[in-house]
């Protein structure tokens, strides 16, 4: 009997207008939207690097909770622009929540391909003895006049920025082109 006096009292609270319950709701909307974006951007990832059981495992969560969600949202009958606007607000937040979480915590490696503006020895070894295995290859520029190297450079995607701060130190002009690699076999990799 109490419980439904306070149930009944609360159903029938206002803030500025606004009936108590759907503000918990559009609030628990917001950060239920927020995990289950955050849980798609992941479960997209780990597809793309071909890890199809944890996907398919984030894949279950993310659907349920999205899905039991979206039915209570569209049981309300009242505030549907608020309703949406908070569910919207969700997903943004979520998906710029998800692709930070995968930035940080998602490991993966980057091939990195400098193309050097001129033939200088030092940039080679300056990145060498930066702890970066590197693989260099003779280029001529398109007008074959000047000698060139392309470096190939095999990264963990954490360190990309601080190769990148190196190779712009030594050769500003140099070209560099960067791509997510799917597999290493052998070779030199700093962790």
């Amino acid at each position: 009997m109490y419980i439904n006096n306070v149930l009944l009292h609360f159903n029938n609270s206002y803030i500025g207008g606004l009936n108590m319950i759907t503000l918990f709701l559009c609030i628990k909307i917001f950060f239920v939207r927020i995990i289950d974006v955050s849980l798609g951007t992941i479960r997209t990832i780990m597809t793309v690097k071909d890890k199809r059981f944890i996907a398919a495992f984030i894949g279950f969560f993310e659907v349920l909770i999205w899905f039991l969600i979206v039915r209570e949202a569209l049981d309300k009958n009242d505030s549907q622009i608020l309703i949406a606007l908070f569910f919207a607000l969700g997903y943004a937040t979520g998906t710029y929540i998800g692709t930070y979480l995968s930035s940080r915590f998602i490991k993966g490696n980057f091939t990195v391909q400098v193309i050097t503006s001129s033939r200088r020895d030092d940039v080679v070894k300056i990145i060498k003895e930066s702890g970066y295995g590197v693989s260099v290859i003779d280029v001529k520029s398109s007008d074959k006049k000047i000698d060139k190297y392309m470096l190939f450079i095999e990264i963990n995607k954490h360190n990309f920025n601080h190769l990148k701060k190196i190779i712009k130190k030594i050769d500003n002009k140099a070209f560099i082109v960067v791509n997510e690699t799917r597999f290493v076999q052998n070779g030199y990799l700093n962790k």
